[in-house]
C-alpha cells in the first residue's frame, strides 16, 4: 500500500507539472503577439516628433505675423512670453492649438472672418496658452 501512495503522488505531481507547462507555453505565445519591434518604436517616435515640430512651426508662424504681434501688444500681452509658452505645451494641447490656428487662417482667407474677429481669436488663444502654462 505504501507503493500505491508513492505512485499516485508521482502521477499527481506529473499532471500538475504538465498543466503548468501547458499554461506557461500558452501565456508566452500570447505575449509574443504583443511585442513591438525596436524599428516600429523608432518609427512611431519619429512620426510623433515630426508632427509636434510641424504643429510648433505652424503656431509660431501664426503668432509671429505682424497682425498677431500688433494684436498681442494692443491686448498688453508680451509676444515673447507667448512664443516661449508655446513650446511648453504637451503634444495633445499643441495639436489642438494648431488645429484652431489652421481653422482661423482658413476662415480668414475665405472671408468668413474680419480682421477684428481674427484679432479676438488670436488674443483668446494667447491667453489660453498662458493660462495652461501658468497652471502647470
Amino acid at each position: 500500500m505504501h507503493l500505491d501512495v508513492r505512485q499516485s503522488s508521482r502521477a499527481a505531481a506529473a499532471i500538475v507539472l504538465a498543466v503548468l507547462l501547458a499554461l506557461s507555453q500558452r501565456l508566452l505565445a500570447e505575449d509574443a503577439t504583443h511585442v513591438v519591434t525596436p524599428s516600429e518604436l523608432q518609427q512611431a517616435a519619429v512620426k510623433a516628433s515630426t508632427a509636434r515640430q510641424q504643429n510648433l512651426d505652424e503656431v509660431r508662424q501664426f503668432f509671429s505675423s505682424a497682425r498677431a504681434q500688433e494684436a498681442l501688444k494692443s491686448a498688453h500681452i508680451n509676444p515673447k512670453q507667448v512664443t516661449t509658452a508655446i513650446s511648453t505645451l504637451d503634444d495633445a494641447e499643441l495639436a489642438q492649438l494648431a488645429s484652431r490656428v489652421q481653422k482661423a487662417q482658413t476662415d480668414f482667407a475665405a472671408g468668413r472672418l474680419s480682421d477684428r474677429d481674427l484679432i479676438i481669436i488670436l488674443v483668446a488663444v494667447a491667453v489660453l496658452i498662458l493660462i495652461i502654462v501658468a497652471v502647470r
